[in-house]
């Protein structure tokens, strides 16, 4: 039951990566080089290929997770930044979400090895300090994003409901305190998410 349920979430995980990467690579490459009226069909079928590489090798992906190696991960790391911080026009908010996937994926693999003690707290350590240090660099574009803005004291304005002129010292606290709190928000969710998968795949 337990392989199961970590094969299902793997493979949530694994799963949006080929469609959305063609998709994307698609639409692109049709959008430099192809006429207008074919974007439409090259990007649909960059995403049918996605489907298709799915149904074909996503199940061997799962099994052969774990032996993927760190740079596998990594990527899919960053990938899933980007895209969050895309599709979310530079909230970081959203990114600290992605913590989550990456501590399961950690705490499964050591898990897998039986890996415990200092080992496991050194590994939940480097993981969450990598998880942290790219969560940092979300919010450094997110706050550059909005200070070169000329419209984000409005935009926050409007956002919140706010009564009174949002003035720059304003968002350089909301920048401050807000990107320290999602850091330890991320760091927190990192270990916990490394915690209890290590703890839940590691019980008989």
């Amino acid at each position: 039951m337990k392989t199961k349920i970590e094969h299902f979430a793997l493979g949530l995980i694994l799963a949006p990566l080929a469609p959305l990467a063609l998709f994307m690579g698609f639409w692109w490459f049709s959008y430099v080089l192809l006429p207008e009226k074919w974007i439409p069909y090259c990007t649909l079928l960059g995403l049918l290929l996605g489907i298709l590489a799915d149904v074909f090798l996503l199940k061997k992906l799962v099994k052969r997770a774990y032996r993927l190696g760190a740079v596998f991960w990594l990527a899919i790391l960053l990938f899933y930044s980007v895209g969050t911080f895309g599709l979310f026009m530079g909230m970081p908010v959203f990114n600290t979400a992605l913590a989550i996937p990456a501590g399961f994926v950690v705490g499964g693999k050591l898990a897998r090895e039986k890996v415990d003690g200092v080992p496991l707290r050194r590994a939940s350590l480097r993981t969450c300090i990598l998880t942290t240090a790219l969560m940092a660099l979300v919010c450094t574009a997110s706050a550059f994003f909005a200070l070169m803005s000329p419209s984000t004291p409005s935009d926050l304005r409007g956002m919140l409901g706010l009564g009174f002129e949002v003035t720059p010292a304003m968002i350089w606290g909301l920048i401050l305190v807000g990107g320290s709190g999602l850091l330890a928000v991320n760091w927190l969710l990192t270990s916990l998410a490394i915690r209890l998968t290590h703890r839940f795949l590691s019980t008989q």
